[in-house]
């Protein structure tokens, strides 16, 4: 009985945890961060998980092929990675961070609606180990794309 009390005593409030909370993702790495090329990147440790936007795949519309890069393959920040084609156009997706590709997301070449269905979680292209971590800086923070998707 004293042991749950001292429990009910020494929790954190709940407002306090949820404010806490998101300041705790972004030092755990596990905010998303995006650029301006229409990317997304979410990091768990020295590992970028990266896609093209839920903004992206609404613009191009219907996507029916992505191509991936190769697993292993070392890409630079800017440069070109795959590409998504669409009903209405093709687009190039730019490597938003540099690394060595580790993971592909396989499930894209048999159901590239994917990207439509779920572009920012089961939608996601592949992961690069950082090479150069402090290049996640120079992307944005979620109100930031926002800001920038509207102008």
């Amino acid at each position: 009985m004293l042991r749950s009390s001292l429990r009910l005593t020494s929790r954190v409030p709940a407002a306090s945890q949820r404010l806490a909370r998101p300041a705790l993702l972004a030092r755990r790495g596990l905010a998303t961060k995006f650029s301006k090329d229409h990317e997304w990147v979410k990091v768990e440790g020295k590992v970028a998980t990266v896609g093209i936007t839920d903004h992206a795949q609404e613009q191009l519309g219907d996507v029916v092929f992505v191509d991936l890069p190769e697993v292993g393959a070392v890409v630079k920040k800017d440069d070109t990675m795959g590409a998504v084609e669409s009903v209405k156009a093709a687009s190039d997706v730019y490597a938003p961070v540099s690394g060595e590709v580790t993971d592909v997301n396989g499930a894209l070449n048999d159901e590239p609606a994917l990207i439509n269905s779920s572009a920012e979680s089961d939608g996601w292209m592949c992961k690069v180990k950082l090479s150069k971590p402090d290049e996640l800086d120079g992307l944005m923070d979620a109100d930031a794309y926002k800001k920038f998707c509207n102008e």
